[in-house]
Formats: structure tokens, C-alpha cells, sequence
């Protein structure tokens, strides 16, 4: 905890003051561009990546980059999709994979997920991009079969199909290279899932 009281002081005292005027926008604006949909593992940092600035991206972050298909009643994360863009109106979706996932290496590796059930379950989300590789056990592969596969679970979701239907949104799928830096653009899979970046 030290180290986050420490970084939210340098925060204070050299950040905030030098996008005094961004900070002041952004307390009265809220209009995100993108809907950035990516791993929760901490060396995925969309800002970074992207150059973004804050206000610029509305981040949804989960392990493994999962988003469920749509479902009555929702979740976090369904809602969160939802309100990106029926109320934010964001333009464009990003589903973004990275190296070395730790999710897809489990399932690529079918790791005992026994002591981690809610992980298991979780997991799920990801059968379709599983049995796309099943036989090849290729990490890499898995990860790319996974974004395709969220954006078809993406356009699931009532809000997207519509703005798609109208020509307001555009989705895409990136895997983003760790040791690099490099983002890789999937091609599009056709119309119901993703375009190109």
C-alpha cells in the first residue's frame, strides 16, 4: 500500500496539475470513443497501449478478455456493454488478447481447475475459441480464436446488434504482444462478428 500512496501523491502533485484543464472537462464529460474490452492481468494497461488519454476509453476488464453472450438479467459485464453504448454511444468496440494469458495458457494446457471453481465456470465463456484449437493445444492460436469468439459473444448483446444494425458501431479484435509492444489486428470473421482495426 505504500507504493499506491506514494503514486497517488506524485499523482497530486506532478500529474493532475499539468491536465488541470483535462480533469476540469472531464469532471462535467463523459464521452468515451471506445469501449476497450480486455484482460485483467495487470501488464495489459489500455491507456499505455493505445496512447489514450483519461475520458478517451471506457475499459471493461476481465480474465481472459471473456464477455458473455448475452443472457436476460445480465452481469457486470453485460451492463457495462450496455451502457457503453445505448448511453455513452461509443463508435467503436476493441476486444483486446494478449501473450501469455494466463486463462488461455489453462485451458490450452487443461490445468486442474478444481481448487478455482469460479474460474472454471468463468472459463466457459471461452468453449467455442476451445474447441476451434482443441486439437492443436497451440496457446497462441487459442488466444486468437478467443477474441474472434468474444466479438461473435459481443454481438450477442442487444445494444451492439442495434448500433451495428444502424451503422454506429464497428468492432474489433487485437492481441497485444507483451514482450514487444506490438498489437496484431485480427481480420475480420465476417459480418457478425468483427472489422478489422
Amino acid at each position: 500500500m505504500q507504493d499506491l500512496a506514494e503514486g497517488v501523491a506524485r499523482f497530486q502533485r506532478d500529474v493532475f496539475p499539468a491536465k488541470a484543464e483535462l480533469f476540469a472537462h472531464l469532471a462535467a464529460h463523459h464521452t468515451p470513443r471506445t469501449l476497450f474490452i480486455g484482460c485483467s492481468d495487470a501488464r495489459v494497461v489500455p491507456e499505455l497501449i493505445t496512447g489514450s488519454e483519461p475520458g478517451e476509453l471506457f475499459v471493461i476488464r476481465t480474465a481472459g478478455n471473456l464477455v458473455p453472450a448475452y443472457r436476460p438479467g445480465g452481469d457486470g459485464v453485460t451492463a457495462s456493454v450496455e451502457y457503453a453504448v445505448s448511453a455513452l454511444g461509443v463508435s467503436d468496440v476493441v476486444v483486446c488478447g494478449h501473450s501469455g494469458c494466463g486463462a488461455m495458457t489453462a485451458l490450452a494446457g487443461r490445468h486442474d481447475l478444481s481448487d478455482a471453481p469460479a474460474v472454471a465456470s468463468w472459463l466457459r465463456h471461452a468453449d467455442a475459441a476451445q474447441a476451434r484449437t482443441a486439437a492443436t493445444g497451440d496457446v497462441a492460436a487459442l488466444i486468437r480464436q478467443n477474441v474472434l469468439a468474444q466479438l461473435a459473444n459481443l454481438a450477442t448483446h442487444p445494444s451492439v446488434a442495434r448500433a451495428r444494425a444502424e451503422n454506429r458501431l464497428t468492432l474489433h479484435g487485437w492481441v497485444y504482444d507483451i514482450a514487444t509492444g506490438g498489437v496484431e489486428s485480427l481480420p475480420a470473421a465476417g459480418p457478425d462478428t468483427a472489422t478489422a482495426a
